[in-house]
């Protein structure tokens, strides 16, 4: 039997494993800006949702409630603009990482085909390809590859791990060159709702994509905006032939989201005042951060969008780990998202309040 796991680059937080012990020996404990892990509360309207829902003792369907494709319908056309959206234009999904990893195998892609994602980028997206056995190819320009053996394009704005959000006119000269060579478009909007100096807008958009959602899908997910990482609460949605496939095959595979998720995650697209509450909550940390990192020497790039600073001093990326490491600080490696990375560190602010305020004093000692 051969080992699947062999295709795969080596999990990159084992690397982190030193440095999370030196920096968790400081006297005043770690500070972990490394992940980007929700620690605010689950908001009580999602929980109670939840609760009620928790006497499911049947099996959920794959393709979801009819009452979780509406809120999904109304989210979508309230918060991103999209037009004529129908159910069969919405999928939930386990978890978008989940849908990240297995995306390529479920299209049926393997040994001759190529996936496509940004030079820096969500190492899932690599892990993807290497799972089904298809060629990662990394761009810059993603119009500038050879699409004759391109049959995926990952696209991903705001970006993960720089922040980077991709203009409205990049978006809509992407999907039309896509189209033009019958390249499948997912575009990974997991941070949308964490715009900061910039607006994200979705390839759903009718601006973007006209008057159909045709070889267009954009991914969704709770985990950031309403604190559900631990949920596992995602959606895709856009062409309706791509996701009836989809749904077919992860009918197959038993891929269900929990009952009790469901009604949780209706109860979460349905409410705005929790998103912005929590958005204050980030704005805040953020700023104090940034300019922390920067009066210690660092310099930020990009970082107008999601939930981390795309920051350098202009050294190694592992040097700069060791460096905030003897501090109680600990950060992702730049190199961790690619090779052009390997300068840079990604500082997630995701920590609590009392624990921002400890890195703000070590940065300023």
């Amino acid at each position: 039997m051969s080992a699947v796991s062999s295709r795969l680059p080596v999990f990159p937080w084992d690397k982190l494993e030193p440095y999370k012990a030196t920096a968790a020996a400081h006297p005043d404990g770690i500070v972990d800006l490394s992940v980007g892990t929700p620690v605010d509360p689950v908001p009580a309207l999602v929980r109670e949702a939840l609760t009620e829902a928790a006497n499911s003792p049947g099996y959920p369907t794959v393709w979801g409630t009819p009452a979780l494709r509406d809120a999904i319908k109304g989210w979508l056309e309230k918060r991103l603009g999209a037009r004529s959206v129908e159910h069969t234009n919405i999928l939930p999904v386990v978890g978008s990482k989940e849908l990240v990893a297995w995306l390529p195998t479920q299209l049926g892609l393997g040994h001759g085909d190529q996936v496509a994602y940004p030079r820096l980028a969500y190492p899932t997206y690599e892990v993807g390809a290497r799972l089904c056995g298809a060629e990662p190819v990394v761009y810059d320009d993603p119009t500038e590859l050879d699409p004759t053996n391109l049959r995926l394009l990952w696209l991903n704005s705001p970006s993960n791990p720089t922040g980077r959000v991709l203009p409205k006119d990049e978006l809509v000269r992407v999907v039309a060159w896509a189209r033009e060579h019958g390249v499948l478009v997912f575009s990974d909007e997991c941070y949308l709702e964490l715009g900061w100096e910039a607006e994200p807008v979705s390839v759903l958009h009718p601006d973007v994509c006209g008057d159909g959602f045709e070889g267009v899908v954009a991914v969704h997910s709770l985990s950031k905006r309403s604190n559900l990482a631990g949920y596992r609460a995602a959606f895709i949605a856009g062409d309706a032939q791509v996701l009836g496939e989809l749904l077919q095959i992860r009918k197959h595979g038993g891929m269900m989201t929990a009952a009790p998720v469901q009604a949780a995650t209706v109860a979460a697209l349905g409410d705005d005042a929790h998103v912005h509450e929590q958005r204050e909550r980030y704005a805040a940390r953020r700023a104090a951060l940034r300019e922390a990192l920067e009066r210690h020497g660092f310099r930020i790039e990009h970082s107008e969008a999601s939930l981390y600073l795309w920051a350098t001093r202009d050294e190694g990326c592992w040097q700069t780990v060791a460096h905030l490491a003897e501090l109680g600080i600990l950060v992702a490696p730049g190199d961790f998202y690619g090779e052009a990375g390997e300068r840079f560190v990604r500082v997630a602010f995701t920590a609590t309040d009392e624990r921002v305020e400890a890195a703000v004093k070590r940065l300023a000692a």
